[in-house]
């Protein structure tokens, strides 16, 4: 009798956790990208890149990768996490200054299933903290650990943001600090014109010292400058590759002519 009671029972919790997963499942990559709500690469034969990095600014990291960039005239995009904004606000005032690119990652930087109203809220405190420091509401938005649902996307979408991730086989995977070496050979190898890379700026701790990315980030560009690649902000390599500005990227001049103070990002 207690057997069948357990089976029935594992059944029944089996059944409903079938069904919670059914409730939540998503669409596929393909029918995200059909519908243009989701952007991971763009269509294009101009040799042009997108450089992404998430949740910083690092105090150590992210200057030394603006002096990279600097040196080989790139461009890139930051996601930033609003918690890391507040400690280290002269480095995103930075960013914007030397012409890149500034997009929400949350504030708290949660991982995983959230709900549509925690969502809209870290959306919009981390929304408010970089117009603080430099006057721009950010358009673009990546869900953290590229997770991402329907729930996520409706929301984000709701709060005037383009979901940004990147191409699947552009992902240097640094979050783990492999050797510079392996972050390098897989970028170079799978690299194509449209690509969205990711690459992270905060590593540990804010008194961790070294990490692969800043290592392998001089020799990726040197190979793509060899190349004949140009590294431009994810808005950018939207509008260059589709000729479509939408209005909500308001920080930006539009095909229409619309400029801001903001127009140094082209």
């Amino acid at each position: 009798m207690k057997k069948i009671l357990f089976i029935s029972v594992f059944l029944l919790i089996s059944f409903f956790s079938f069904q919670v997963n059914s409730d939540a499942s998503d669409n596929s990559r393909e029918e995200y990208e059909k519908t243009g709500r989701v952007i991971w690469e763009v269509n294009t034969k101009e040799k042009l890149v997108a450089l992404t990095f998430d949740d910083g600014p690092h105090p150590v990291f992210t200057p030394q990768i603006l002096n990279i960039l600097a040196k080989h005239d790139a461009k890139a995009t930051f996601f930033v996490a609003g918690n890391k904004v507040v400690r280290f606000p002269d480095l995103l005032k930075r960013e914007v200054k030397e012409g890149h690119e500034i997009a929400n990652h949350t504030f708290h930087h949660i991982y995983g299933n959230i709900p549509s109203a925690k969502l809209s809220s870290e959306l919009d405190e981390t929304d408010k903290i970089i117009k603080k420091f430099t006057g721009l509401k950010p358009s673009l938005y990546r869900p953290v650990g590229g997770f991402y649902n329907d729930v996520i996307i409706n929301t984000a979408i709701k709060n005037g943001k383009e979901v940004v991730l990147w191409s699947w086989d552009q992902d240097s995977r640094d979050w783990a600090d492999p050797p510079a070496s392996q972050i390098y050979s897989n970028i170079k190898k799978g690299i194509k014109p449209g690509n969205i890379i990711i690459f992270h700026d905060w590593h540990g701790s804010e008194y961790t010292q070294t990490c692969s990315t800043t290592k392998a980030l001089e020799n990726i560009l040197e190979f793509l400058d060899k190349n004949g690649y140009k590294c431009v902000t994810v808005t950018e390599l939207l509008y260059r590759s589709t000729q479509i500005f939408p209005e909500s990227f308001g920080i930006y001049p539009s095909k229409k002519g619309k400029t801001s103070h903001i127009n140094l990002m082209f």
